[in-house]
């Protein structure tokens, strides 16, 4: 494995109390490159109220990893948001760290050159495509139609280009001008919003990755890529936070079960994705309306399912989104019912709930059936979740 985390939320206990993680630590560690200190802790949802800890936190951790030996092989990196750099103008060349974590931020890089650590910044042109109107889907995608954005004498072909030397701007007016970036996180939603489709997800990385493999670099460091790059992500999360956009469920290029849902080409011999094999899925039954019922009180039983339910898929533009009314109603009611097991009293609801054996999918728009939990089902699932994890993250991260 390539990758491990600290969560944000902890970060004011470990800044705060002395780490003493000896080594049970040690051998765990030794399959790991980086140890991520937070979860985009600058990022402007947050506020500040990680700033104190960040650097102090990183510190602390620092010297287990020097105490177990492991310094020298395990890196601490603290993941960036694409938004903690900005430029007013949108020329890159104008890219500086925004101002409430200008303290930190220069705390934080003399850390990382002093470990001789890599910046990790998650760069994401479909977030600066729904978040700037100058960013067209086309040059979000990498698309030769785009029209491309000017900087004095330096043109930029697409948003992530763009983004990138924004960042190089920012590290160099913050004085690491020479620093090394790694790309944390990087990817193509396909589903939750109307140009999140598996269709532009496919273009996207088909694109992304051979602008990495060509080793051209950007304009303000050419023929310098950055020295790693993870998608986002292999599996999708159906847990995932979406304060930003229901998208945020949806990033994985393979589905919750584990199917490709499109073909990528990672270089590495094989050039197809592999579908998880033999997977075990609770018994094929759905939940769905009544239609028998008095159905006065449907949209308020959807509600309820969908307050603790995954009902991404049915906002605007979104795979569920053209459903007509009761269909909705039903996707909510089985989703709630997938995610309790298909416990027979999950599909109640007042009487409004009918457990059905009839695939109601319509379309793009799946209803899906959870996966069984059994020891062995769940040792299945995990070891391919590592498994294709590690070799995905060593193919984009390594493999160029």
């Amino acid at each position: 494995m390539l990758f491990n985390g600290v969560v944000s939320k902890i970060l004011g206990f470990i800044h705060t109390e002395r780490v003493s993680y000896k080594l049970h630590w040690r051998e765990s560690l030794c399959f790991y490159k980086y140890i991520a200190i937070g979860d985009e802790p600058f990022n402007h949802v947050y506020g500040d109220q990680f700033f104190p800890f960040v650097v102090g936190a990183a510190e602390n951790i620092q010297t287990a990893l020097t105490k177990a030996k492991l310094a020298g092989r395990v890196k601490l990196v603290v993941p960036c948001s694409f938004d903690a750099f900005q430029s007013e103008s949108g020329l890159p060349s104008k890219g500086h760290f925004r101002a409430d974590v200008n303290r930190t931020m220069s705390e934080l890089l003399k850390f990382l050159t002093k470990h001789q650590s890599p910046f990790f910044v998650n760069i994401s042109p479909f977030l600066s495509y729904h978040s700037n109107k100058n960013i067209s889907l086309d040059f979000a995608l990498f698309k030769e139609t785009a029209r491309p954005h000017k900087d004095s004498r330096r043109t930029y072909k697409n948003s992530f280009d763009l983004s990138y030397d924004t960042l190089v701007s920012a590290l160099s007016s913050a004085g690491s001008d020479k620093m090394d970036i790694v790309i944390g996180q990087i990817g193509w939603p396909t589903d939750g919003a109307a140009s999140a489709t598996s269709s532009n997800a496919q273009v996207f990385m088909k694109k992304f990755l051979e602008h990495v493999r060509s080793r051209s670099g950007t304009p303000l460091r050419p023929k310098e890529p950055p020295i790693e790059t993870y998608i986002l992500s292999l599996l999708d999360e159906d847990n995932r936070s979406i304060a930003t956009g229901n998208f945020e469920r949806y990033w994985g290029v393979f589905t919750f079960d584990g199917q490709a849902k499109y073909q990528l080409d990672l270089g590495q011999g094989s050039r197809k994705l592999v579908n998880a094999q033999n997977v075990q899925y609770l018994s094929s039954k759905w939940c769905v309306v009544n239609n028998n019922q008095n159905l006065s009180n449907a949209t308020t039983r959807a509600l309820e399912a969908c307050s603790s339910a995954d009902c991404s898929a049915l906002s605007p533009g979104a795979s569920c989104f053209n459903l007509s009314w009761p269909g909705n109603i039903s996707y909510a009611l089985n989703s709630y019912y997938q995610q309790h097991d298909q416990r027979a009293d999950s599909c109640d609801f007042g009487g409004l709930g009918l457990i059905t054996t009839v695939d109601p999918s319509v379309g793009t728009c799946r209803f899906i059936v959870q996966l069984r939990t059994s020891s062995s089902a769940s040792f299945f699932i995990s070891h391919w979740r590592i498994t294709a994890a590690t070799i995905l993250l060593w193919l984009v991260g390594g493999g160029f």
